[in-house]
């Protein structure tokens, strides 16, 4: 590998070399960065909110159901299978 594939293959622009950091230098770029990424965030408003909610419980009533269902369906087809009592 050359020093380009090296340095591209770690993240770094191609040619360009960051400085070595310590334990605590670590630490503290990665707050930096959750910080810099927090600021990005887009609070929803309170309509939007109550909209995402709603769709989130509708797929997890959904989701239940199928699951319930395909139990029930499988569990069926076992005693039929094997014989129940």
């Amino acid at each position: 590998m050359t020093d380009t594939a090296e340095s591209s293959s770690k993240g770094n622009p191609a040619g360009k070399e960051s400085p070595k950091r310590g334990f605590f230098g670590r630490i503290i770029l990665f707050v930096r960065q959750v910080i810099a990424e927090l600021r990005k965030v887009v609070v929803p408003t309170r309509k939007e909110l109550i909209r995402f909610t709603i769709t989130v419980l509708v797929f997890v009533i959904i989701m239940m159901l199928i699951v319930t269902g395909l139990d029930l369906l499988f569990g069926a087809g076992a005693v039929w299978v094997f014989g129940g009592s």
